[in-house]
């Protein structure tokens, strides 16, 4: 029984993102920051996700 470690990872990737990009939208942020950081996510995966757990908009 192999999992391959590419499909698990890409999951885990998928998990992450959905759930960064609901806590933006959630967040109180304006329109215009809310954008920025969904396109930044979108365009640059993990480089974006990291920028956004270190600087992204709190709570």
């Amino acid at each position: 029984m192999s999992i391959e470690v590419g499909g698990l990872l890409g999951l885990l990737h998928l998990i992450l993102t959905v759930y960064a990009m609901v806590k933006i939208v959630q967040s109180g942020a304006g329109t215009a920051t809310k954008v920025i950081w969904i396109v930044l996510i979108l365009l640059l995966p993990v480089l974006g996700l990291i920028l956004w757990l270190l600087f992204g908009p709190k709570g």
